[in-house]
């Protein structure tokens, strides 16, 4: 009876709304009967991208010849009964900072060329052997290094709720996409919280795996420690399905995560009931605008309609920037030395400054900095043994105007930017971003779900049962307002 409940529902939605709005799960359940092609859906996608990316600028590249390509061997199998996964099919970009075998990998940077990559990274990889469509590549700050998406090289990437305000970064191209309706999911990577802010800033649900959950190569950046790959989805079961596909070791990461045989939409629908969760409003001791504490404390109160028990636990863990600093600008400096000096004026200013900073960061100050990461992993780790879950904001702010200059005495990377997100980088614990409603302004605030170290099923699956209770659906009105003006 359910699935011929959700067999309607899809056909319901089809009637009213474009492929490009469904989600992936949708998708292949009509390529399964036929009533849509994956041809059909690539099509409906390109023209859409083509439309809107003058305006949102979250695009590097379309590959429309290759997308098209492989949407007519996904259409075969479909019709052979033989798709490669539960997401053949279904369109998805990678963020310009992870290579695809045959296009340049940029990072948003005149410091870089036209070299294609010789091979795929493993995200990349694995979605294309799932049968998944790689439309293209998505914008990113230059090197990843702020919250918010414009670059030297490729320019602003602008948010689908308003234009004039960013889509967070630094997987902001991705954010902006899915949030305009162009595809269902899009590849993205977190390593101070480049998932979840975008996902916050759009309204969106945006996981960070546990770390090392998803291999990664190459990994050899100064942030590979702390990086985690994901996607930013208008769902949590698309999430899921992401995941079941991108999680798994390499041999080129020796620090990806052994394999894990677990389906993640298995037990999505088991609910909260009788878990224990901690609220930090002030993590970190962070002071939220008030609409932003406003909403995080009603999401906090629907968990406990839905039978958890929530407590305020106070701030938790001391300030980030004097133990951190020195890690992320140091960081910077070392990207820094790898760029030819007659390049440095061609970077971000915002980004050059904070890495030649860096370069007085002594080894004593930077292994200062891996001591402070192990205890806070320590410490949280042991708080998750009282608590199941934490609950706080995804950022202090709902989103920045374009024109915001990150880390600025205006905007500071430590109290503005990724304060609420860095600690579970630094910890490699998994955590989301949840919609938990909009600002007087009309624009979208996260709500934080963070979980103990690997985790990631019970993440998910307070994230689907947050999604159950809200009544967030796609498109969001505002959106659809805003993208038919244009």
């Amino acid at each position: 009876m359910k699935q011929t409940n959700d067999l309607e529902t899809n056909e319901k939605r089809m009637s009213e709304f474009p492929s490009t709005w469904i989600s992936a799960s949708e998708l292949t359940t009509l390529y399964g009967r036929n009533a849509l092609s994956p041809v059909g859906a690539i099509e409906a996608m390109l023209l859409r991208a083509s439309k809107l990316q003058p305006h949102l600028n979250a695009f590097v590249m379309i590959d429309a010849d290759g997308a098209r390509a492989a949407a007519k061997a996904s259409e075969a199998r479909w019709k052979a009964g033989t798709p490669l996964s539960p997401l053949d099919g279904v369109p998805t970009t990678i963020k310009d900072t992870t290579p695809v075998r045959g296009w340049p990998t940029r990072y948003g940077s005149h410091a870089t060329d036209e070299t294609p990559a010789t091979e795929d990274a493993p995200v990349a990889g694995r979605l294309r052997a799932a049968g998944m469509i790689i439309l293209g590549k998505s914008t990113t700050p230059e090197f990843g290094w702020k919250a918010l998406t414009d670059s030297p090289l490729q320019g602003t990437t602008r948010n689908p709720w308003n234009l004039k305000h960013s889509p967070g970064g630094s997987s902001g191209g991705a954010s902006s996409l899915t949030a305009a309706g162009i595809n269902p999911f899009n590849h993205g990577n977190d390593g101070g919280g480049s998932i979840r802010i975008p996902a916050a800033h759009t309204g969106l649900v945006g996981l960070k795996p546990s770390y090392g959950r998803i291999a990664q190569h190459p990994a050899d950046s100064p942030f590979a420690d702390v990086i985690s790959q994901g996607v930013l989805s208008r769902t949590v079961h698309d999430t899921a399905l992401a995941l079941n596909v991108m999680a798994g070791p390499d041999a080129r990461d020796w620090r990806s995560l052994p394999a894990d045989p677990r389906d993640y939409t298995i037990g999505l629908d088991d609910g909260v009931r009788g878990l224990k969760i901690g609220l930090s409003l002030d993590f970190g001791h962070v002071k939220a605008d008030a609409d932003v504490r406003a909403l995080v404390i009603a999401a906090a109160k629907r968990f406990e309609e839905l039978g958890a028990h929530v407590e305020d636990v106070g701030p938790l863990i001391e300030p980030l920037q004097n133990s951190f600093e020195a890690l992320w600008i140091g960081s910077f400096a070392t990207r820094l030395r790898q760029i030819p000096t007659q390049l440095h004026g061609k970077l971000d200013p915002g980004f050059r400054a904070a890495a030649e900073k860096g370069m007085a960061v002594t080894l004593a100050d930077y292994a200062k900095a891996y001591e402070a990461k192990s205890k806070l992993a320590r410490d949280l780790a042991l708080w998750h043994g009282k608590f199941d879950l934490l609950l706080a904001p995804v950022t202090p702010t709902a989103a920045p105007p374009v024109e915001t200059l990150y880390n600025s005495e205006a905007f500071p990377r430590w109290t503005k930017g990724a304060p609420y997100t860095l600690p579970c980088n630094l910890t490699g614990q998994p955590a989301a971003s949840m919609p938990a409603g909009l600002t007087p302004a009309g624009l979208p605030v996260g709500l934080q779900i963070i979980g103990p170290p690997r985790a990631d099923h019970l993440v998910l699956r307070a994230m689907r049962a947050f999604e159950s209770a809200s009544g967030w659906t796609w498109p969001q009105a505002k959106v659809v307002e805003t993208l038919a003006r244009l």
